[in-house]
């Protein structure tokens, strides 16, 4: 059986921290940041990690 390709959409959207945890990007950042406060977009700036019920999916996608 052949091996399990990577998904290319999630290997950009994805990484992997030390623990095994996955972090990702917050949404809503990248345009119409004139109505958004700066305390809205300073907190979207910073990472945050993936769910417990969405790892399992993401870490099919990345073939882990």
């Amino acid at each position: 059986m052949p091996k399990m390709k990577t998904k290319s959409g999630a290997k950009k959207r994805f990484t992997f921290t030390g623990s095994g945890k996955i972090k990702r990007k917050h949404a809503y950042k990248s345009h119409i940041l004139t109505k958004k406060t700066k305390k809205q977009k300073r907190n979207l700036g910073y990472a945050a990690m993936v769910e417990k019920a969405d790892e399992a999916g993401i870490k099919l996608m990345l073939a882990r």
